[in-house]
C-alpha cells in the first residue's frame, strides 16, 4: 500500500524543521559558503527551496481549485523576484516561504487532500505526489546545505523511507544511458529493498520482484540513503558509505546518474 499524504507532508515537515536549525543561526559569510551543489552557495539553494515554496502554492491553488497549473510565464518573474535579493534576505525569506508552503499542506482538510488533482509534467498529481515532489527536492537540497556544514550528514531518515520507492520514475527520466547493456541487482538497507537496474538505449530501475533470471546478476549492497543519493548525483566518493560490489563498477553507475 503506497503512503498516503499525511506521510509525505510529515516528512516535509521534518525537512522544514531541520533546514531551519541548519540555516537558521547562518551569518552572513557562512550563507555565502559553497554548498554541495558546485555552482550554488548556501543562500543560493535557499533562494531555490524560497521560489519553488512560492511555485508549489500556485500548484495548491490550481490542484484545489480544478485551475490549470501554472506555466514559465508565472515562474520566471518568481525567480527574477528571488535572484535580486541579497544573499541574507534569500536565507531569511527562503525560511518564511517554506514554512508557509508547509503549512498550507499542514492545513488541507480530508476532503481537500482527496479531491486535490493537478495534470501536470505528463502526470496526474494527487495530495500525496505533490507533496512528495516538493519532499523530494527539498530533502535533497536540505542535504546539499548539510553536507557543506558536516561532511557526514545524510539525508533524512523518514525521506529516504519515502523517497527510495520512487526512484524509478526519476531513473527513467534523468538517467543517462551510454548505450552499454547492464543488468544488476541493487540491495538496499534501512529500509531493505532489493531492486533491478537495467540499462542499455534507456535505464530503469524497478522492484525485483517478479522479475527473473535474477540469482546470478553482478550485486550493489548499499544503505538506501546512499542509493537515493545516487540517483539523485549526489554519492561521490568523498561522501559514500561503506558499498559491497560484486562484479559491478560504482563509478560507472556515478557517470549514469549526473543529478541536477
Amino acid at each position: 500500500m503506497e503512503p498516503g499524504p499525511a506521510a509525505w507532508i510529515g516528512a516535509l515537515r521534518h525537512s522544514h524543521d531541520t533546514l531551519r536549525a541548519l540555516a537558521g543561526p547562518l551569518d552572513a559569510d557562512q550563507v555565502q559558503q559553497r554548498s554541495y551543489a558546485s555552482e550554488w552557495t548556501i543562500a543560493q539553494v535557499l533562494s531555490h527551496l524560497g521560489s519553488q515554496a512560492e511555485i508549489f502554492g500556485l500548484f495548491l491553488d490550481a490542484g484545489l481549485t480544478g485551475g490549470d497549473p501554472p506555466g514559465p510565464e508565472a515562474f520566471h518573474p518568481i525567480w527574477d523576484q528571488w535572484n535580486a535579493r541579497s544573499p541574507q534576505a534569500q536565507a531569511a525569506d527562503a525560511l518564511q516561504a517554506d514554512q508557509a508552503v508547509v503549512e498550507r499542506f499542514e492545513s488541507l482538510d480530508a476532503g481537500q487532500l482527496e479531491s486535490l488533482r493537478l495534470a501536470m509534467f505528463g502526470m496526474d498529481l494527487d495530495a500525496a505526489r505533490l507533496a512528495g515532489m516538493r519532499l523530494a527536492e527539498h530533502a535533497v537540497h536540505t542535504w546539499d546545505i548539510a553536507v557543506a556544514l558536516d561532511p557526514a550528514a545524510t539525508v533524512a531518515p523518514d525521506a529516504v523511507a519515502l523517497l527510495v520507492d520512487t526512484l524509478g520514475q526519476l531513473a527513467a527520466r534523468s538517467g543517462k544511458a551510454d548505450g552499454t547493456e547492464r543488468r544488476l541487482r541493487i540491495v538496499t538497507s534501512d529500509p531493505d529493498r532489493t531492486l533491478i537496474l537495467e540499462t542499455g538505449e534507456t535505464v530503469t530501475l524497478r522492484p525485483a520482484e517478479g522479475a527473473e533470471g535474477t540469482g546470478s546478476l553482478p550485486e550493489v549492497r548499499m544503505p538506501a540513503e546512499a542509493l537515493v543519493r545516487l540517483v539523485y548525483g549526489r554519492l561521490d566518493p568523498a561522501h559514500t558509505p561503506p558499498v559491497k560490489t560484486t562484479d559491478a563498477d560504482l563509478d560507472e553507475l556515478r557517470k549514469m546518474f549526473p543529478g541536477f
